[in-house]
């Protein structure tokens, strides 16, 4: 047939089979380089058979003699089997096992032989198709389908109806903007409107108009939504925050999750990880695992970790998955506090064993040399002091054991008034003349015994220090315990907060200590401050807040 001379309308319909078999032909290089077997068999299938379908399509239209008659027959088989791997391929990809059944397998085959066999003896029956040639608007085999190939048309219908359902449940379910996948797998079901066109009117030819639909489709997803099409397979049943980058470092994609956890990653999109997430580059780009977030009120650990992605063995990209693991970090966390309390107590207890039993060898000397000399007196008083001593180091050993019990995690916090806290520790303090004052107001979360037995040891550390006056403040998520006593000078902040260190004296030496145990086994942390020059200055920083500030 002589194609310079043809109609337009002719041109267009060649033009467009076309290249719809060669889309197909071109797809297939991208196709077998699918990593996932099931999926790159069934996308494979898939392009086979909407190539060859268009192919023979084409050689219907062209030749529209006897030979275009066995091209459409041969149509009608092909694009048959086109729904079998149309379906392969949907139920592969969502990650389904529909194309591994035994049962449907046969059975498909089965029915798809028994429909073969009606259409190749077509020319003997004629109940599938007729064709008439005509030539407007140029010269073709009309086609006048029968009754089998409506029930055939219905039932392959369903079959791919069934697929779009897979295909849109898997992009619900996959926490990501694939509105233009949807668009993508939307665009395949125009044909069947082209084919109703075609069958009520003389707008188009009463032809199957699947392969275009089929192969756009194909190409659309192997070479424009390639990265979004990998990402919702790789994805799927994936709960945690995944970031996707080149390999620039861009960002190219980011699930529902990642953008809860990052707002930032909302309308990222091509832009360098390193201005929107510059915490999570600067841990890729490191040995640390770990990323520490503040959100909701509280700190969240997340495992990152990073590999590429890759379309056969060509990498495409990298796949940043954020996984929760606040729990067991801050059970990691918490078992190294311990350790690092249960060495500060035993330092402590060694410390107080050596001084105490220093100061018992030394009163029980004093004490037979005074026996010796028939100071009966002198020797009563160094054995009386020994006494003291011992019992000292008992209470010592006591408190050390109650702390070791306070040290553990705590199990359950409630809201509490601070003032009546306060008030509680005051009284208990040894506090040896000294005045406080407390300029406080609402609650915090904390543990009413232990944020009790805190607060005095930060009234007995003040009244070791030479205070006259110690104020309690509240600032925000901070309290602050500032006494007017010995400045801390030269003396390194950390000191004061290291068991058997003895700040501000060995009577005192563990205050300090055990305020910060205290603070940490709520999660809270505690330094010095080494500006304030007028006395000692206690900053308990990450308080949880339950009440509001008075200003």
């Amino acid at each position: 047939m002589d194609l310079v001379g043809s109609s337009p309308a002719f041109l267009v319909y060649v033009a467009a089979y076309g290249l719809a078999a060669v889309g197909c032909g071109v797809g297939l290089y991208r196709a077998t380089r699918i990593e996932d077997p099931d999926t790159r068999r069934g996308m494979v299938g898939l392009l086979l058979c909407s190539g060859g379908w268009a192919a023979l399509q084409l050689g219907f239209l062209i030749t529209p003699g006897t030979l275009g008659y066995a091209f459409y027959l041969g149509s009608l088989i092909v694009g048959l089997a086109t729904v079998g791997a149309w379906l392969y391929f949907c139920s592969a990809y969502t990650g389904r096992a529909f194309h591994r059944n035994r049962l449907y397998r046969v059975v498909a085959v089965s029915v798809y032989l028994g429909i073969v066999t009606v259409k190749l003896t077509n020319p003997l029956h004629g109940l599938y198709f007729a064709t008439q040639f005509v030539s407007d608007p140029f010269p073709h085999l009309a086609i006048t389908h029968g009754v089998f190939h409506w029930v055939v048309t219905g039932l392959s219908y369903a079959l791919v109806t069934v697929g779009f359902f897979m295909l849109f449940e898997l992009f619900l379910e996959a926490d990501y903007d694939t509105r233009p996948l949807g668009v993508l797998v939307g665009v395949t079901a125009i044909p069947a409107v082209l084919d109703i066109v075609g069958y009520v009117s003389d707008i188009l030819l009463d032809i199957n108009h699947e392969p275009l639909g089929v192969a756009l489709f194909a190409f659309g997803v192997l070479y424009v939504y390639d990265e979004a099409f990998l990402a919702v397979q790789l994805t799927d049943g994936v709960d945690e925050a995944v970031v996707y980058l080149d390999d620039d470092r861009h960002i190219k994609e980011s699930n529902g999750e990642a953008q809860r956890l990052f707002p930032a990653l909302a309308g990222s999109r091509g832009q360098q990880l390193d201005a929107v997430l510059p915490a999570v580059s600067e841990i890729l780009q490191t040995d640390e695992q770990i990323l520490e977030r503040n959100r909701d009120g509280g700190t969240e650990y997340y495992l990152v970790s990073d590999t590429s992605f890759s379309l056969g063995q060509v990498d495409i990209g990298r796949m940043v998955v954020f996984t929760d693991v606040t729990e067991s970090e801050r059970r990691r966390r918490e078992l190294d506090r311990q350790n690092e309390q249960l060495e500060g107590f035993a330092t402590a207890i060694r410390h107080e064993l050596l001084n105490t039993l220093q100061i018992i060898t030394g009163r029980v000397s004093v004490a037979g040399d005074a026996l010796n000399r028939g100071k009966v007196d002198l020797a009563k008083e160094s054995l009386q002091s020994t006494s003291e001593t011992a019992d000292r180091m008992s209470e010592i050993v006591d408190g050390l054991a109650t702390l070791a019990r306070h040290g553990q995690t705590i199990d359950e916090t409630t809201a509490v008034d601070l003032q009546p806290v306060i008030d509680g520790a005051w009284d208990r303090a040894d506090t040896n003349g000294l005045t406080m004052a407390a300029d406080v107001e609402g609650q915090i979360i904390a543990d009413p015994t232990r944020l009790r037995d805190l607060f005095e040891s930060g009234f007995t550390f003040a009244a070791h220090n030479g205070a006259s006056t110690v104020t309690v403040e509240r600032e925000a998520d901070e309290i602050v315990i500032t006494d007017d006593g010995t400045p801390a000078g030269e003396t390194a902040a950390e000191a004061f907060f290291e068991y058997g260190g003895a700040m501000p004296d060995a009577e005192a030496g563990m205050t300090l200590p055990n305020l910060r145990m205290l603070a940490r086994t709520h999660g809270w942390d505690v330094t010095l401050d080494t500006e304030y020059q007028d006395g000692v200055r206690i900053v308990i920083s990450n308080v949880t807040v339950a009440g509001p500030l008075k200003k």
